[in-house]
């Protein structure tokens, strides 16, 4: 049997019209000819809603005693043997009389849903499970009626059911909500403008998260992997810096001002190990970012940059921030750095570069030599250099060696030996230079093919200084 279709029209307050629209959509039906019945309708006594069911046919209610008193409820029993093709039933989160079949209604409404019956429902924002005490410290009146929020968000259709606050007070005054009796305390308390802009906004976020959820499921269900901007999420690359407090309340400002949502991401190395002190900045980052109103992730990958890009994406991120690297442009490992690869992948998203405040601010002491260790790809990358600079560009300047001066071929090794410096190190520079020193001194310096000098002129041990002109 085909399971029956959910339609709940979510009301941001009482009084905003709920079951007006559900006994008005029901009449629509009725008038196209389905057959609709009224499973149970909440007038509260006021005629302009009675006069809303015209001549839908509405099943009587069942009769519960219940310590010497007599309820209504729906007759859950009476509606499955009539089975009609759509059934009307007015406040999804009413608590059932004690001996009734089920305990809520909305459990009732799901088994006419199991019975292959469409159903149209009402409820409030204020009844919603997740939203029960956000509404009571709004509002402070306590709500007994809950609905858990599952059952809402998977129906097949909801509608967010919504009036101003000045529009509403207006039908409250007019005694269109409430008896006269009760239309001043409630305007003074739960009616007021502050209560009601709340519980408005409250119902518009709510029903934005199950559109969004409803979005992820169409983008998954598609293949899509693109990002739909219909909701700014901003992504934060973090670390155990310091800096990345700096990174977490920028992308919080971004994310305040867009009205969207804060995610901060660390990417850990595949071997998953984290050194204390960096255990402890990533705890406070961590906490930071909740204080902030943000969600704090980790990932393990050994390529940060797609990693993070893939990550961005698989969240649907549309705004990137990252921070910029005291580390000067030339020791960037060969290639692109990790900005660049970032930007160059991050198409769709847009890229925040936040540069370091101690860049801009006081400048950070450049750090020692031998504590800035050279990756071993660029120490065998310098080698090879060498290894092969060194022999090429002694045979080329041995083509020429009778029409340049010794000047241009000590610039020339030179030149050599900052190259294979830059991007190997001190060691295998050292080591460059020597060599340098040698070459020059056997093929460039008269007499050739000796390590000693014409007319020496200085006792420095590096025979290439010695070789300069004398003035």
């Amino acid at each position: 049997m085909t399971r029956g279709a959910l339609r709940i029209y979510l009301g941001a307050a009482p009084g905003v019209g709920k079951t007006f629209a559900m006994l008005n959509e029901g009449w629509r039906r009725h008038e196209r000819g389905t057959d609709v019945v009224v499973g149970v309708v909440e007038t509260h006594g006021r005629p302009s809603t009675a006069e809303q069911l015209r001549d839908l046919e509405v099943v009587p209610r069942r009769r519960v005693d219940y310590r010497g008193s007599t309820l209504e409820e729906m007759d859950l029993e009476a509606l499955l043997r009539r089975a009609p093709a759509l059934c009307l039933v007015d406040e999804l989160a009413h608590t059932n009389a004690p001996g009734s079949r089920n305990e809520k209604r909305w459990q009732d409404v799901e088994e006419l849903l199991a019975a292959g019956i469409d159903v149209i429902s009402t409820v409030n924002v204020q009844h919603l499970e997740s939203l029960n005490d956000v509404v009571e410290r709004i509002t402070g009146v306590p709500q007994r009626e809950k609905v858990p929020d599952s059952v809402v968000r998977k129906a097949d259709q909801i509608e967010l059911v919504d009036m101003s606050a000045e529009a509403l007070r207006r039908r409250m005054a007019h005694g269109n909500i409430y008896p006269a009796e009760r239309i001043d305390a409630a305007l003074s308390n739960y009616f007021r403008p502050g209560n009601l802009g709340a519980l408005r906004e409250l119902a518009l976020l709510w029903v934005a998260d199950r559109v969004d959820e409803s979005l992820q499921t169409y983008l998954e269900d598609h293949g899509i992997d693109e990002v739909w901007e219909t909701r700014e999420r901003v992504l934060v690359a973090v670390s155990s810096a310091v800096t990345s407090d700096v990174l977490i309340r920028r992308g919080a400002r971004i994310a305040r001002r867009a009205k969207g949502d804060l995610i901060a991401v660390h990417v850990v190395t595949s071997d998953g190990r984290i050194a204390t002190n960096e255990s402890d900045g990533l705890a406070s980052r961590q906490r930071l970012v909740t204080e902030l109103g943000g969600t704090y992730r980790e990932i393990v990958a050994d390529d940060a940059a797609s990693a993070l890009i893939a990550f961005a994406r698989s969240e649907h991120a549309t705004q990137l921030v990252l921070g910029t690297s005291h580390t000067s442009r030339w020791h960037e490992p060969l290639g692109r750095s990790f900005v660049q690869r970032v930007i160059a992948d991050a198409s769709g998203i847009d890229v925040h570069v936040v540069a370091a405040p101690s860049a801009v601010d006081t400048p950070a002491p450049r750090p020692k030599l031998s504590q800035r260790p050279v990756g071993r790809r660029r120490v065998l990358a310098a080698w090879t250099i060498a290894a092969i600079g060194l022999p090429l560009l002694t045979v080329a300047l041995l083509t020429v060696r009778d029409r340049v001066s010794l000047s241009a071929v000590l610039l020339a090794f030179l030149l050599l030996v900052l190259v294979v410096s830059t991007v190997g190190g001190r060691l295998v520079s050292l080591l460059t230079a020597a060599a340098a020193a040698v070459l020059e001194n056997w093929f460039f310096a008269p007499p050739y093919e000796t390590l000693t000098s014409a007319a020496p002129t200085t006792a420095c041990p590096l025979r290439c200084f010695s070789s300069w002109p004398q003035r």
